[in-house]
């Protein structure tokens, strides 16, 4: 299957439960008026977009309808394509031009952390990059395990200590190893407790100011794994992540399993976060790099 038609088999409950409603909406029209407007607003917002993101979307979608003169409501669709992209757009691509570079993971137990991080050191290994994994979640039962079996699985080396030490002395040794192996990229699994953000917070800074002593002029990305599947809680997640910790992009996992794809929107929109990375599916390689025009292409193709 093609890189495209994985994306848009990914997205087929979003397409179906909510494009496919504006479909019929679009088709119940005969001109493009304020009510057309309105009723695909409530449905955007009624598609886990938000409502601040649906009114803005409705905004450009009339800039648009008036720049290009479209008078058929059957037009509206390819229109609202190209505002989705264009919102989506801008901070997707990491930023790992350094050697070595260093990724820090972060998410609550339960989005598919672990396994996002065996998906991304696969994808890496696959371009060439020497990855390192560092199991820098040291208090989550069987997490260091975990991604044991996934750094067998992409032929990663990891770096790891006996449960319940210290993240950011596991961070150090990564580091240490890293730049005696000469690896290109440090993936380092870190905790994600959000009922206790200071603890969280201390945790994660520790680490930081480590990074930063042994590897100054690193290009770091830090990650916030999100299960599509929550909706808006995904929202109010990284609303909490991004005041602890200054996350620099997120990856969305299980899309294929959730008619709420339009969360995208609602995380870039109005948080103002980029999705680095979408999950679409169980395999190794169902980790997408993710692409805003190749994403809103499949959301809205109904061929």
């Amino acid at each position: 299957m093609g890189l495209f038609s994985k994306i848009k088999e990914g997205l087929k409950k979003t397409r179906d439960a909510v494009v496919g409603q504006i479909d019929s909406m679009l088709k119940s029209f005969t001109k493009i008026d304020e009510e057309l407007f309105e009723e695909l607003e409530e449905l955007l917002v009624m598609g886990d977009v938000g409502m601040a993101t649906a009114e803005e979307i409705c905004d450009k979608l009339r800039v648009k309808v008036k720049e290009t003169g479209t008078t058929d409501p059957n037009e509206i669709h390819n229109l609202l394509q190209q505002v989705v992209a264009e919102m989506l757009t801008g901070g997707q691509e990491l930023t790992l031009n350094t050697k070595p570079s260093v990724i820090l993971v972060i998410g609550v137990n339960g989005v598919g952390k672990t396994t996002t991080i065996g998906k991304m050191a696969n994808r890496f290994r696959n371009e060439g990059k020497k990855v390192l994994l560092a199991a820098a979640d040291t208090f989550r039962a069987a997490a260091i395990d975990q991604l044991q079996i996934w750094a067998d699985r992409s032929k990663c080396d990891i770096i790891k200590q006996k449960e319940g030490s210290d993240p950011a002395a596991v961070v150090f040794d990564a580091i240490s190893a890293a730049k005696a192996r000469g690896a290109d990229v440090i993936i380092a699994d870190t905790a994600g407790r959000l009922h206790n953000k200071k603890h969280l917070m201390d945790e994660l800074a520790k680490i930081n100011r480590i990074i930063d002593r042994e590897l100054p002029d690193a290009d770091k990305e830090i990650l916030l794994v999100l299960d599509a599947t929550t909706g808006q809680n995904a929202v109010s997640q990284v609303e909490h992540f991004k005041e602890a910790t200054g996350i620099t992009g997120i990856v969305l996992t299980k899309l294929d399993g959730t008619a709420k794809g339009g969360i995208v929107l609602a995380i870039k929109n109005s948080l103002d976060v980029p999705v680095k990375f979408i999950g679409v599916g169980e395999q190794i390689d169902d980790l997408q790099p993710f692409d805003p025009e190749e994403f809103s292409k499949a959301l809205f193709d109904f061929s």
